[in-house]
């Protein structure tokens, strides 16, 4: 029994971390889905997961069962497309794991061990959806969402949290020194974001500020402070830079995704959308461009989403989320765009600099009412005449 699993798993796993991905065609023109996701639960090595002792495994049971791989940074290091996902076990806690890709696209291999993360004098209960950013100091920050219970709950409330930014920062995504959490003024915070070079010798973060763990209240947009040193990560003030709006796919929360990428125009964002419908929230990816000397001021963004869950996409732990914290920007100009589904799975897409600046900059932005996006209609189907 233990000989025969053994082989029949191991060929099975091989198998799958040797899979070629191909695009999905023909696509909307602004970036190309792929066929198959680039990070399962199946795809977490099989010696995190079995015991391979035939003598304390004689069944060659799963003794580390393992819930989703989702929700991952990324970074080009040494040739090697790297990400480094947030893998949830069965027992609902999150960590981190690296894997890496020699082209970006497929067979995608974790690393031997997952990330052991250093701890504050407050250990953290739970930790998820890190951005990795390359900082021109020569450090590569980790931010991450750090989770501890609400020492304020009420007796028998367990469900009451405090999220807020965990740090740490590497140079290699193997030796990691922690930092000190952020501190901020603003109640809870998710979706913090480092910018990838100073402003007038401070370090820049997006915020995304909230009055509770999961429901922003009186808060909510995307945010924009300053830090003097990040051993000492202390922001003072913060400006809503992109708010939440109504009757828009962010009229809820929304929250930026990976660090911004520099062109020649701008710094393009990647940003997640949420608004709620009866069945549930819905999670959609938008993009928009701030100004390349003024960060605080948004000069394009599209109206509705770049992205939004499709087919199987849409199915999932939490279903009906299209989520990304990591992308990475080739010297050619390619873009590859890492996003998660339903909370459960890992895909890419690829775009280049060139297609995302003609979207960001040529398609309409949101009008406000149905009037408007009629007009707009109109006028394509008016400049179209006499070509189809």
């Amino acid at each position: 029994m233990f000989r025969e699993r053994l082989t029949e798993i191991e060929n099975k796993y091989k198998e799958l971390i040797k899979k070629e991905n191909k695009k999905t065609l023909p696509s909307n023109g602004v970036y190309e889905r792929y066929e198959h996701p680039i990070l399962t639960t199946d795809h977490v090595p099989l010696h995190w997961r079995y015991d391979f002792n035939p003598e304390t495994n004689p069944n060659f049971m799963e003794r580390i069962g393992m819930n989703a791989v989702f929700n991952a940074g990324a970074i080009k290091m040494n040739d090697k497309y790297l990400v480094i996902a947030r893998v949830e076990g069965a027992d609902r806690k999150s960590y981190f794991a690296v894997a890496e890709s020699e082209n970006g696209i497929d067979r995608f291999k974790f690393w031997d061990r997952p990330v052991e993360l250093p701890q504050t004098d407050d250990p953290d209960i739970n930790v998820y959806d890190m951005r990795l950013t390359q900082h021109e100091d020569g450090w590569i920050y980790g931010i991450y969402c750090t989770e501890r219970k609400d020492t304020n709950a009420p007796k028998g409330d367990t469900s009451m949290a405090v999220a807020n930014a965990g740090i740490v920062r590497t140079k290699d995504l193997v030796n990691w020194e922690r930092l000190p959490d952020l501190i901020s003024h603003s109640g809870q915070q998710r979706n913090v974001v480092l910018h990838p070079e100073f402003v007038n010798g401070k370090y820049a973060i997006y915020t995304r500020p909230q009055d509770g763990f999961i429901d922003v209240g009186g808060g909510g947009g995307i945010g924009l402070g300053f830090v003097d040193k990040m051993e000492h990560p202390e922001v003072d003030e913060e400006v809503i830079i992109n708010e939440k709006q109504y009757h828009t796919i962010y009229e809820s929360k929304n929250g930026l995704g990976p660090a911004p990428l520099k062109t020649d125009e701008g710094w393009l964002h990647l940003a997640h959308g949420v608004r709620n419908t009866a069945a549930g929230l819905r999670y959609v990816l938008y993009m928009f461009m701030t100004d390349l000397h003024d960060l605080s001021k948004v000069i394009y963004q599209p109206a509705g989403y770049f992205m939004a869950p499709i087919g199987d996409e849409r199915v999932g732990d939490v279903s009906n989320v299209l989520f990304s914290n990591g992308w990475i920007m080739d010297n050619d100009g390619t873009v590859y765009i890492y996003y998660a589904s339903s909370d459960t799975r890992m895909h890419v897409a690829t775009s280049s600099i060139d297609r995302l600046l003609d979207y960001v900059k040529n398609t309409a932005p949101d009008g406000q009412k149905s009037t408007a996006s009629v007009n707009v209609i109109n006028k394509l189907i008016s400049k179209n005449e006499g070509f189809y």
